[in-house]
């Protein structure tokens, strides 16, 4: 490495929120903080303890909850606030902020401040989230223009995958991004099949069940419903299968009550998060195909921990989170139809030896490290350090 760098990670969340973000940016932090000094700065929130635990340093800075989510906002800070001067006395080297919010547009601030690099990177299909919420298409495009504003402010901006450069360019952005992928911590497991035996029993598998499963934030948003409507067919054709959602969300009671309404309880799971990294792991190993229909998600980090427990996703035909999976070779894409869905399912669970060599792939192609991420990050931190200094 070139040199030991002061890097500033802002994020509008943290834990103990916890969502697909939240832990990029832990794991980001956690492997750049190896070798170079982190700091996170992120709203404040009451359940602070953890934070002196972690490899980095944690500033939080003052926010309130935002009414009927899980998530803080911070308050905007003047240049003359406390909080702001704490920030310029850290004396970065680069920022990198992972929202274009009241954090993401503070960072840009400190770095104009202290003539330093501002880094972007942008996880979310911020048009797909706000319509839901606002329902409301003027008062989207207002907020994405503010997004827009902050993006365009940063020195470079990275895209999670290529479809994203064309979400960023939609909605605006003048430059061109860098594409740095996501990674996983998770390995796969030394003893499979001691893994699956152990998840059999959990959930009372029987050894020839097919297994689909769904890991992620249990909301609409995320087409959790568009799946249970494909099973409902998938048993109505008689098929033999089990299903599994893990994950917790503002839909799981709804999900749960939709699940005994197709008369689904003795085929379908949904049972809320699972923390055990270790179980997760199992879980994925045991399941044959992983089933992520969204179209708000850009880069889920659940896909790729899937497909380094060799776990081929099942993703919808022009999906930016599909963008780097080739159909029939790293995983399989379709169309957004209930019927297409559940008969592909059909296809690739017959098809046991393609399957195979899908799931092998998946897991060579698809399973960054991220070790290998940080690397990348770091070295793109020094190329636009190196940029300002000339």
């Amino acid at each position: 490495m070139n040199k030991r760098l002061k890097i500033g990670i802002f994020m509008d969340s943290f834990y103990p929120t916890i969502d697909g973000v939240v832990l990029v940016i832990d794991n980001l932090a956690k492997e750049l903080s190896k070798y170079n000094d982190v700091v996170m700065v992120v709203p404040y929130n009451s359940s602070v303890d953890e934070d002196k635990n972690r490899p980095y340093k944690v500033i939080r800075i003052s926010s309130f909850k935002l009414p009927t989510t899980e998530y803080t906002v911070s308050l905007p800070k003047s240049k003359l606030s406390k909080e702001f001067k704490q920030l310029v006395n850290e004396h970065f080297d680069v920022i990198h902020i992972h929202s274009p919010f009241m954090l993401g547009s503070l960072g840009v601030k400190v770095a104009k401040a202290c003539h330093i690099p501002i880094i972007g990177t942008f996880h979310t299909r911020y048009d797909f989230e706000l319509n839901k919420r606002l329902k409301n298409k003027v008062i989207t495009n207002k907020v994405i223009k503010v997004i827009i504003k902050t993006l365009n402010q940063c020195n470079k901006c990275i895209a999670i995958n290529s479809k994203m450069i064309d979400v960023f360019k939609d909605y605006g952005y003048k430059h061109e991004p860098v594409i740095i992928y996501n990674g996983t911590d998770l390995k796969p497991l030394d003893n499979k099949e001691e893994a699956i035996d152990k998840v059999n029993k959990l959930y009372n598998f029987k050894k020839d069940d097919n297994i689909l499963l769904f890991v992620g934030r249990i909301t609409s948003i995320k087409n959790i419903f568009f799946i249970l409507n494909s099973l409902k067919l998938l048993n109505e054709d008689g098929y033999n299968f089990k299903m599994l959602y893990v994950g917790e969300g503002a839909d799981l009671k709804k999900l749960q009550k939709k699940i005994k309404e197709y008369n689904l309880e003795d085929k379908v799971i949904a049972n809320g998060p699972i923390n055990d990294r270790n179980l997760l792991s199992a879980i994925y190993t045991r399941a044959n195909l992983f089933l992520f229909p969204s179209l708000f998600d850009a880069s889920s980090l659940v896909q790729i921990e899937a497909a380094v427990n060799e776990t081929p996703g099942l993703f919808i035909d022009g999906a930016v989170t599909a963008d780097t999976v080739i159909n029939g070779v790293s995983g399989y894409t379709c169309e957004l139809d209930n019927t297409v869905y559940k008969d592909k399912i059909k296809e690739i669970l017959n098809d046991k030896k393609q399957l195979a060599k899908v799931s092998k792939n998946a897991r060579e192609m698809l399973g960054k490290s991220w070790e290998t991420i940080a690397k990348e990050t770091y070295n793109l931190y020094i190329e636009e350090i190196k940029k300002m200094s000339k």
